[in-house]
């Protein structure tokens, strides 16, 4: 058994250490917020946050997360929306939003380090999060509007 902290919640799952947590994720637990994209850590669709940290859940194996924190696009918010979730909403940022989850992942993590960050400290950030649908001037837009209230 494999023990940790989900979305606030202890879990236990039974599973080969080895498995990808994104698999865990979603086939085990049921967390199906966070994508399928290329399974080689390169769209950032699967992004979590491991202990804080944004993290690509399909390169990620289920035994390194033993005892750890991990949340999920549906853990972010503590009952309501996130205020990121909030700005992308406000900014109509989402188009085919496949890929939203794990940008909005990535952009928590840069803003709980820096609160404030510059375009380029935005672009920097989420540059290993590919969006097809070309939404990169929306999705900054949506950062710096949560960065406005975001402490």
């Amino acid at each position: 058994m494999i023990a940790f902290t989900l979305n606030g919640k202890p879990v236990q799952v039974d599973v080969s250490p080895k498995t990808p947590l994104l698999w865990v994720l979603r086939d085990t637990l049921g967390a199906t917020g966070t994508k399928f994209g290329c399974g080689a850590g390169l769209c950032g669709a699967c992004t979590v946050h491991v202990g804080g940290e944004a993290t690509r859940s399909c390169l990620t194996d289920v035994g390194t997360v033993e005892g750890k924190s991990v949340t999920t696009i549906e853990g972010l918010g503590t009952g309501k929306l996130h205020v990121l979730q909030e700005a992308w909403l406000a900014e109509d940022v989402s188009q085919c939003g496949y890929c939203q989850p794990g940008q909005i992942m990535s952009a928590a993590a840069l803003l709980a380090a820096k609160p404030h960050p510059s375009d380029a400290e935005i672009d920097d950030a989420l540059s290993g999060n590919l969006c097809r649908c070309g939404t990169y001037p929306r999705i900054r837009a949506a950062v710096r509007r949560a960065a406005g209230v975001v402490r």
